[in-house]
C-alpha cells in the first residue's frame, strides 16, 4: 500500500552483490519538518514557561532592576547596604577576575536575587488578594469600599497582560472547613427531606461523629490541605471516576450538540474538514498560551489535557499525547489513521474534507471482528481490561490500539441524520441526544478524551470522557471550534470547504485487526450490556423560548436561582415530595479546582413550594420565592469560595477508609442518592457569537444521563436573553420517571413562577420550540 511506504525512511534488501539501500526522500522530509515543529512546540513552551514562572514580573523587569542597581553604584551609593561586598568576597572566580569586573558580577547577582524575591513578594501578596472572596456576597451592582480597593490592588499586583497559566502559581489552596461549620450545613441540607423522628436521629448521629470520631479524621485532612495544592482533586478523579467499574457510557460520558436551528452545509466531509481544522488550532493557541484566560484568576490546568488523551482500562488512569499529529476516525465498522500534518504544515480545511472524502468512499469492509470493537469501551471497564492485556498487549492489535489511543481526538463519520427535522422536530432532537449520548454503542470510543460525531447530513456533535475535565472546559474549546467553522472558515457556494487540494497527499491508512474469536465473544458481551443500559435512557431535548434570563432579571431574580426553584416545583408536582438535588458549581478559583455541590433543595425553597401549591396568597408566596432565591444564590456562592459540603465530607470517608475506621454517619451521607442531579452549562465565549443578531447560531447545549435510577439528569443552557435548553434524562425502567412528563412540569413550573413574580403576565399563544431548522451556508 502506498502509505506503508511513506510509515519508514529507508529500505534496504540483501543481496549476491551486496545490500541494495533505498532512501525515501519523502520520508525524510517528513521526519526534519516533524523535528522542526517539534522544536519549535519546545521552544515556545520554554518561552512561556518563563514568562509564566515570572509572573506578575516580566523577564524584562530584570534587566532594569540590574541597571537601576548598576545607576546608584555608579553614583557611588550602596543599594545593597554591603551585600554586593560580600557577594563579591565570595565569588568563587574572584582572583582571575579584575576588581571591576568583580563588582559587575556581585552587583548583577545581588540584582538576580533582588529581582527574584520583588516577585516572590508579588506573587505572595497577589496569592492574599485572590483569597479575598467576599465580592461575590455583595449584592449586584454595589460595590463596598473594601471591594474597590480590593479591585485596586489586584489590578497592580496583577501586572501586565497574563497568558492562559499565569495565574496558576498564584491561586490560593482550596480550604479546609471547620468540620462543625459542614455537619451543620449538612443537617440544614437535609431537613426538608426528613421527618421528625428521621432528622432526630440524624442529628444524633452527626453530633456523635462530630465529637469523636470526625476530629481525628479532621486533622489528617488538615495535614494534607497544608501539604497538597488542593485537598479533593486528586482523591476525587481516582475515587469518583477513575475506580469506577461500571460503563463510562451514559454513566459518567456526556455530550455537546451542534447549532439547533442552522446547518452550516449538508456536505458531511466539509463539516469535518472545518471542524477539524479549527480542533488543531485551537490546540495551536493553546500550546502558545494565546488563550486569554476564562476569568479573572481561574485554574486552567484541566486544558492542557484536552487533546491527545485516552482513558486506560484497569486501574483506570488518563494518558496524553500533546503533540499527536493524526486523528482517529471510524466509519462503517473500519478504523482509520488520518494525518492532519504534511511536511510540517496542518493540512488546510479543503485538505481534511478530501481526506474524509476518502475514508467515505473507501469500499473496504470491516476486518473479522472489528466492526463492534469499540462496544468494549461501552461495557464494564473489568472485562474490557481483560481483553485489553490478553488480546491488545501485542502484535498488530497493540499497534492499531495505540494509534487510536495516541490519538489527537477520535472522530465518528455516522451514516444516520440527526437534528432538528422531520414531522415531528421535538421527536428527532431527542433522538439526536441520545445518538451523541450512547450511538450504537459500538461507533464511538468512549475512552478518548472526547470524540466527535459528524452525522450525513452534515450536523456534528461532542462526547466526552469525564475523568479528565469537567463540561465547561470542553465547552470552551467547542464553543470556538462551533464559532471558528462558520464565521471565520466558511463554506464556498456548493458547501465545500475553501482552500486547494494537494492531490499527492498519502490515503488515510485503514487500522489492521486480528480479533480471536473469543474476543469477539467479550466484544457480543460488552454490547450486549451496552444496548441493555442505551436502551433504557429515556431522554427529551426542548428550547423554552417564551422567555429567558432577560425577563427574569427584569424581575431582580438570579436567573439560575429561578431555574432551580422552577426544578423543585416540577420535582415536587411529579412525585408530591421533595429530593435531594445535585448543581454543579466550579471550584476554579483555587489550585486545581474542579466542582462543588450546590444543594439546591433548601429549607427556603421547600417552604415556598409548599406555599404555593397550598393556595397561598400571592404576596406571601411572593415573599417566600425571595427568600428561596437569596439561599439559593448564597449556597452557590459559598459552594464557589470553598464552604461546600460534599467536597469535605467525602474526603473525611476516603480517610476513615485508609484508617480502616467506620462511620455510621459518612456511610449514610454517601449513601443517599441524588435523584435531582442539575447542571448549568453557560456560554463562556459571548464575543464569539451574536446573539442579537443571529440567535440561531449557537449551539443547544448538552446533557448527560441520569444519576439515580429512580431520578432525573437536567442539563440547562441560558442562551441570550429569550432562550433557555433544557436536556432531561431519567430511565425507562422506573415507572415513576418519565422524561417528557417532567419536560412538560418544568415547562408550567417556569410559567407559574413568572406569573408569580409578574402578575400581568400573560401567557404565550404558541411556543416556537417545533420552529423548522434553517440551513444556511456562510
Amino acid at each position: 500500500m502506498a502509505e506503508a511506504h511513506q510509515a519508514v525512511a529507508f529500505q534496504f534488501t540483501v543481496t549476491p552483490e551486496g545490500i541494495d539501500l533505498q532512501l525515501s526522500h519523502q520520508a525524510l522530509t517528513e521526519i526534519y519538518l516533524s523535528g522542526v515543529r517539534s522544536w519549535k512546540k519546545k521552544i515556545i513552551r520554554l518561552k512561556n514557561s518563563v514568562i509564566t514562572g515570572v509572573y506578575p514580573a516580566s523577564p524584562s523587569s530584570w534587566l532594569f532592576v540590574v541597571i537601576a542597581i548598576l545607576a546608584t553604584m555608579y553614583t557611588r551609593s550602596d543599594p545593597s547596604m554591603g551585600l554586593i561586598a560580600k557577594i563579591q568576597e565570595h565569588l568563587p572566580v574572584s582572583q582571575s577576575m579584575s576588581t571591576q569586573c568583580q563588582a559587575l558580577v556581585s552587583a548583577v547577582l545581588f540584582s538576580t536575587m533582588l529581582w527574584l524575591l520583588l516577585i516572590f513578594t508579588m506573587r505572595l501578596c497577589l496569592k492574599q488578594l485572590l483569597s479575598y472572596h467576599r465580592w461575590m456576597f455583595e449584592q449586584h451592582g454595589k460595590m463596598s469600599n473594601t471591594t474597590k480597593v480590593w479591585v485596586a490592588l489586584v489590578r497592580i499586583f496583577s501586572g501586565r497582560k497574563p497568558l492562559l497559566y499565569s495565574y496558576q502559581g498564584s491561586l490560593p489552596n482550596l480550604p479546609l472547613p471547620p468540620i462543625k461549620d459542614t455537619v451543620k450545613r449538612y443537617l440544614e441540607s437535609v431537613r426538608p427531606l426528613m421527618d421528625d423522628t428521621e432528622y432526630e436521629r440524624m442529628n444524633n448521629l452527626a453530633a456523635e461523629f462530630e465529637s469523636s470520631l470526625g476530629n481525628r479524621l479532621q486533622w489528617y485532612l488538615k495535614l494534607k490541605a497544608l501539604w497538597a495544592a488542593n485537598y479533593v482533586s486528586d482523591w476525587w478523579e481516582e475515587y469518583v471516576y477513575l475506580r469506577g467499574r461500571s460503563p463510562l457510557m451514559v454513566n459518567s460520558n456526556y455530550y455537546g450538540m451542534d447549532f439547533l436551528y442552522v446547518t452550516p452545509t449538508p456536505i458531511q466531509a466539509a463539516r469535518a474538514g472545518n471542524s477539524i481544522y479549527a480542533f488543531f488550532l485551537y490546540r495551536r493557541k493553546l500550546n502558545k498560551e494565546e488563550i486569554k484566560p476564562v476569568s479573572l484568576a481561574t485554574s486552567q490546568p484541566q486544558l492542557l489535557n484536552i487533546h491527545g488523551g485516552s482513558r486506560i482500562p484497569g486501574i483506570d488512569s488518563v494518558q496524553h499525547w500533546q503533540d499527536s499529529d493524526y486523528i482517529a476516525v471510524y466509519h462503517r465498522g473500519r478504523y482509520f489513521r488520518l494525518r492532519v500534518y504534511q511536511a510540517g504544515r496542518l493540512l488546510c480545511p479543503r485538505e481534511i474534507e478530501f481526506q474524509i472524502q476518502r475514508i467515505l468512499d473507501d469500499p473496504a469492509p470491516p476486518s473479522k471482528g472489528e466492526a463492534n470493537l469499540g462496544a468494549l469501551t461501552a461495557g464494564d471497564r473489568i472485562p474490557w481490561a481483560k481483553a485489553r492485556t490478553k488480546y491488545f498487549s501485542s502484535g498488530v492489535n497493540k499497534r492499531s490500539l495505540d494509534c487510536i489511543e495516541k490519538a489527537a481526538f477520535f472522530v465518528t463519520l455516522d451514516d444516520d441524520e440527526q437534528g432538528m427535522m422531520g414531522d415531528d422536530p421535538a421527536a428527532s432532537l431527542d433522538c439526536y441526544a441520545k445518538s451523541l449520548l450512547h450511538g450504537k454503542c459500538y461507533d464511538r470510543w468512549f475512552d478518548k478524551s472526547f470524540s466527535v460525531v459528524y452525522f450525513k447530513n452534515g450536523k456534528n456533535g461532542i462526547n466526552a470522557e469525564h475523568s479528565w475535565a469537567d463540561a465547561p472546559v470542553l465547552s470552551h474549546l467547542w464553543e470556538y471550534t462551533l464559532a471558528t467553522d462558520c464565521f471565520q472558515l466558511g463554506y464556498n457556494a456548493e458547501g465545500h470547504c475553501k482552500g486547494e487540494v494537494d492531490s499527492s497527499l498519502p490515503r488515510p491508512q485503514k487500522l489492521n485487526w486480528e480479533i480471536p474469536p473469543e474476543c469477539e465473544e467479550q466484544i457480543s458481551q460488552s454490547l450486549a450490556v451496552a444496548q441493555a443500559l442505551a436502551d433504557d435512557v429515556d431522554f427529551h431535548v426542548f428550547a423554552f423560548r417564551d422567555f429567558g434570563k432577560g425577563k427574569v432579571k427584569r424581575c431582580r431574580v438570579s436567573p439560575d436561582a429561578f431555574i432551580q426553584i422552577a426544578l423543585q416545583l416540577a420535582y415536587f408536582r411529579s412525585r408530591r415530595t421533595f429530593c435531594l438535588t445535585y448543581e454543579s458549581s466550579m471550584t476554579r478559583l483555587f489550585r486545581e479546582g474542579r466542582t462543588e455541590t450546590v444543594r439546591s433543595c433548601s429549607n427556603e425553597s421547600s417552604a415556598f413550594v409548599r406555599a404555593l401549591e397550598g393556595g397561598e396568597q400571592s404576596r406571601l408566596c411572593r415573599r417566600l420565592f425571595r427568600a428561596a432565591s437569596e439561599k439559593h444564590q448564597n449556597l452557590y456562592r459559598m459552594a464557589m469560595t470553598g464552604a461546600g459540603i460534599d467536597r469535605h465530607l467525602f474526603c473525611l470517608y476516603v480517610v476513615s477508609k485508609y484508617l480502616g475506621v467506620e462511620s455510621l454517619f459518612l456511610k449514610e451521607v454517601l449513601a443517599e442518592p441524588w435523584r435531582l442531579s442539575t447542571s448549568q452549562t453557560p456560554i463562556q465565549q459571548m464575543e464569539l457569537f451574536d446573539m442579537v443578531n443571529h440567535p440561531e447560531y449557537v449551539s443547544c447545549g448538552g446533557g448527560f444521563g441520569p444519576v439515580a435510577d429512580d431520578g432525573y439528569g437536567v442539563s440547562y443552557s441560558i442562551l441570550g436573553e429569550n432562550v433557555i435548553n433544557f436536556h432531561i434524562s431519567c430511565k425507562h425502567s422506573c415507572p415513576d420517571t418519565d422524561a417528557h412528563k417532567f419536560g412538560a412540569l418544568i415547562r408550567k413550573a417556569l410559567h407559574d413562577l413568572m406569573q408569580l413574580l409578574s402578575p400581568n403576565h400573560k401567557e404565550p399563544n404558541k411556543t416556537e420550540e417545533s420552529r423548522p431548522e434553517v440551513k444556511k451556508d456562510l
